[in-house]
């Protein structure tokens, strides 16, 4: 694959992210497929077109899009498959646009998540590029998506999980450029390991007092459990091997100091990718009826410490409000502050 043969890319899961990045691939003149998982939004496009609300202007492509089970009716395969989905379904996922990858092409998990290797295990190594990804977006109507960040502000990293398949990244991003700034980094495992630090404190934590991510943060005692489950989710990264690096757009040098580092880039995010009524991936799924990404965020943080003999008591609280509210026993609500302060920080 090279940026002169008009390379042709799947995205596969087109909901609030995956569709307002895939359009802009559109527009740019890409050979572009749309897959989704919920029917009313593909049809939605194929009858009306994806429309993108930015923050200063909206847009509205004309794209083919196809439902899961049209996957077995492709026949040239796809260069580039952009696998947008929960991190939750992403081996299945894998599995399903797995026979339409050509031999030497790529699935880029543009995912929350660790989801890297889940997609190496179906696809091999040398096919696999991990992302990181920091767009604010929401969807509630088939065919029609809200992007809270434009270009300048949204962010990406991209790096091979092969050595060997690094020096092809480069034209990856290119791709990816014509949806925001792109960052390649030989190290994307340390990269999307901070990326879960950031999410371990925002997505959950807020989704659970049922608000938007910057009221969640001036409730009063939420700011020190969101950067304890940081916190913790930082000792988590270290124990597995990653190393403190900048993410998001931040400057090269940053503290070293895990918590320091924690505060900082949680800052960033609540100022840079947030608005007074960004709500948070999670506790959109909640609203929506669907299961959010508990065991494989926060849950991920307390059993990577608990295999190196250590305890995430912030997380493991907020993983267990968060499967009692998804199994009906409670629901989200603000008054959930009291549960998540309950236990003083470590």
């Amino acid at each position: 694959m090279t940026m002169t043969n008009r390379p042709r890319i799947a995205f596969l899961g087109t909901g609030a992210q995956g569709a307002s990045i895939a359009a802009d691939f559109s527009l740019a003149g890409l050979d572009v497929t749309f897959i989704d998982q919920w029917p009313a939004h593909v049809e939605a496009i194929r009858a009306n077109g994806i429309t993108v609300n930015l923050p200063t202007r909206s847009l509205n492509v004309r794209v083919p899009a196809l439902h899961l089970c049209q996957v077995a009716e492709i026949r040239q395969p796809f260069d580039l498959v952009f696998l947008v989905v929960k991190a939750y379904d992403t081996v299945w996922a894998s599995h399903l646009i797995k026979p339409v990858l050509a031999p030497d092409g790529f699935i880029v998990g543009l995912q929350n998540g660790m989801t890297h290797e889940d997609i190496a295990t179906v696809v091999g190594r040398h096919r696999t590029i991990g992302a990181v990804i920091e767009i604010a977006s929401n969807m509630w109507v088939p065919g029609v998506t809200n992007r809270q960040n434009d270009h300048d502000e949204s962010w990406f990293a991209l790096g091979a999980l092969d050595p060997a398949q690094q020096h092809r990244v480069e034209s990856v991003a290119q791709l990816l450029r014509n949806s925001g700034r792109v960052e390649v980094t030989d190290d994307i495992r340390s990269a999307k390991w901070m990326k879960l630090v950031v999410n371990a404190a925002e997505l959950i934590p807020s989704a659970i007092i049922d608000t938007a991510l910057n009221d969640a943060a001036r409730a009063p005692g939420m700011l020190e459990v969101m950067r304890h489950a940081g916190y913790e989710a930082m000792q988590a990264a270290l124990a597995d091997g990653a190393t403190i690096m900048p993410i998001i757009g931040m400057p090269p040098v940053m503290s070293n100091h895990p918590e320091r580092y924690v505060d900082q880039i949680f800052d960033e995010v609540l100022r840079t990718f947030s608005r007074e009524d960004t709500l948070t991936t999670s506790l959109q799924d909640w609203r929506k009826g669907r299961r959010a990404e508990i065991e494989e965020v926060n849950g991920w943080v307390v059993n990577v410490l608990r295999q190196h003999g250590k305890t995430a008591p912030i997380n493991a609280r907020v993983v267990d409000i968060a499967l009692r509210i998804e199994s009906g026993e409670i629901a989200a609500h603000p008054d959930n502050v009291a549960l998540l302060t309950a236990m003083e920080p470590a």
